[in-house]
């Protein structure tokens, strides 16, 4: 089936998930379509010659033509009729509307195949308290948190780190190794949510990514990269992390740490993850792997962790989770008029 990418929406990471949608266009060589959802959630249908960024920061896309979702796919309404674009539609809707769950439903809803966190999956993975929970749930081990509001102190013991409670690509994270500096993190962490995360922040921790998926061939897992990285990976270093395209390469570790973070990837997948080509990244302390968070549409689907990648997100379209059928019969109303001696 043909795939369309879906990007852009009414987010903070909303230039990411664009910069995210030309990185896949150059890695992916099937037809693509390409359906930006603007600020205000209109849906415009883009060229694949149109997909530069200038394109987007003049707002020429506003030129092309507006597309509507309906059941089953999306529609171009003319004077003289209408044309239907169906196919596998890639959320790589990166932030709000992609990652908490709003598109999810509407493409559930539409019956739109689409690779991407189904509703459940999108809520437990864009909140980062809920991530906790779920890797408890999981058995997976992730670091102690508390989470605050305006007006409150942590209560952890310097240093912490600060993370908006439901951004991602780093924005708004800070670290705090004193009250001086805690205060001004907290102004930067308030600015993007109305709650923040605290961590205690561990110093010289090694930190791990694993991408991956489940297909009716089996585990498609990339191969585990530890990023290049200052002591705080950034938003700057995130930011260029959606352009990459180039092939990395495997962390050097041992084999039994190797399979410990395979089987600690598979755990949370298995948690509501199925259709969903997911990043999970970790931290490795005294040999031991925890969860830092989950990354439910990674940049550019992470494709320069994978050899093959073409092949997996293939793989991933024919394997997506089918839809219940319901038939309605209103056998309970007709049950209830006959009761009362009524047609």
């Amino acid at each position: 089936m043909e795939k369309i990418i879906l990007f852009g929406g009414a987010s903070h990471e909303h230039e990411i998930s664009i910069v995210s949608a030309i990185a896949l266009k150059k890695v992916l060589s099937q037809p693509l379509r390409f359906i930006f959802i603007a600020a205000d959630r209109r849906f415009w249908l883009i060229a694949p010659e149109q997909m530069r960024a200038e394109f987007f920061a003049r707002h020429d896309y506003k030129k092309c033509p507006q597309l509507y979702p309906v059941r089953g796919g999306f529609e171009q309404r003319r004077w003289l009729g209408t044309t239907r674009i169906e196919g596998v539609a890639i959320n790589l809707v990166h932030g709000a509307d992609g990652e908490d769950g709003h598109l999810a439903g509407l493409l559930a809803f539409l019956e739109i195949p689409f690779i991407g966190p189904r509703l459940e999956a999108s809520i437990m993975s864009f909140n980062k308290a809920y991530t906790k929970a779920l890797a408890q749930q999981a058995g997976v081990k992730a670091l102690e948190s508390e989470v605050i509001v305006r007006g409150q102190q942590p209560s952890f013991d310097f240093p912490i780190i600060l993370k908006p409670l439901r951004l991602g690509s780093s924005i708004g994270v800070g670290v705090a190794e004193d009250a001086q500096a805690l205060e001004y993190a907290l102004d930067v962490a308030f600015e993007f949510d109305d709650q923040v995360l605290i961590e205690p922040f561990v110093k010289g921790v090694q930190e791990l990514n694993l991408a991956g998926c489940h297909t009716q061939e089996g585990w498609q897992l990339s191969i585990i990269e530890e990023p290049a990285k200052a002591e705080l990976l950034d938003f700057d270093q995130k930011y260029l992390d959606f352009a990459r395209t180039q092939s990395q390469q495997e962390a050097p570790l041992s084999e039994p740490l190797k399979e410990a973070v395979r089987e600690a990837f598979k755990r949370i997948y298995r948690c509501g993850f199925e259709g969903a080509l997911i990043r999970c990244d970790f931290f490795i302390i005294d040999e031991t792997v925890y969860l830092n968070e989950v990354n439910p549409i990674p940049g550019s689907l992470s494709n320069y962790l994978f050899d093959g990648f073409e092949t997996v997100l293939e793989r991933l379209s024919h394997s997506l989770p089918k839809p219940r059928s319901i038939q309605v019969d209103y056998r309970y109303i007709h049950s209830i008029r006959s009761a009362k001696g009524k047609a």
